[in-house]
């Protein structure tokens, strides 16, 4: 019995501790699955990047995502599991990712392959409300990202190196939202890569 309420114990700590997804987007409660196109723009020309679906958990995490490219190829999988994260690939070993609460409204994010050997990670910094504050990559660019918001959206992240030089500032506008609140329509506008375009269309479906 005691056994029992260990790990009963154990995996309420480490679902209160993992972050939501729905959070760190500022999306609403209640999604049940949604779809997320990443387009190029060029010339008031549209070039689709990817596709992702996802299906969300009851309280509002990644349960399964699968993401295409323009023409239907998979580039990635992932499946919730409950200690870990799966990401399968096409052309690369699964990793396994496992997300470890530190104190301060930090997680650390982690993966690896089968045999252990580390392919990247991150320490993601959180806001009270759950937002992103920052990431800072750990293993293989050791970049920075810095998150800014303008009345409870997504405003401008900014990406400096390892050193403090700046990388990239990425200017954000969402240009419409569903009744819930939900940004339906983003476009980002990198001031460092010749004013490079991007748009996101966000397609949410609700309980």
């Amino acid at each position: 019995m005691r056994v029992l309420l260990f790990f009963i114990l154990v995996f309420a700590v480490q679902s209160c501790a993992t972050k939501k997804y729905i959070n760190k987007q500022l999306l609403p409660e209640g999604i049940k699955s949604a779809t997320e196109e990443k387009y190029l723009v060029e010339n008031n020309q549209k070039k689709l990047l990817y596709k992702k679906q996802m299906v969300f958990t009851g309280n509002g995490r990644i349960k399964y995502s699968k993401t295409v490219d323009a023409v239907g190829n998979l580039l990635q999988e992932t499946q919730k599991r409950l200690w870990f994260e799966v990401q399968s690939y096409p052309d690369k070993e699964t990793y396994y990712c496992k997300t470890r609460w530190k104190p301060n409204q930090r997680e650390r994010i982690s993966c690896y392959t089968r045999k252990q050997y580390k392919q990247n990670e991150s320490i993601y910094h959180y806001n009270s409300d759950g937002s992103i504050a920052k990431i800072v990559d750990n293993f293989s660019t050791f970049y920075t990202q810095y998150f800014y918001y303008t009345n409870k959206e997504l405003s401008k992240i900014v990406i400096r190196d390892k050193n403090d030089v700046l990388i990239d500032e990425v200017l954000i506008h969402c240009e419409a939202k569903d009744e819930k609140g939900a940004c339906l329509k983003e476009t980002r506008i990198s001031t460092q890569t010749n004013h490079k375009k991007e748009e996101i269309d966000f397609f949410p479906k609700y309980d």
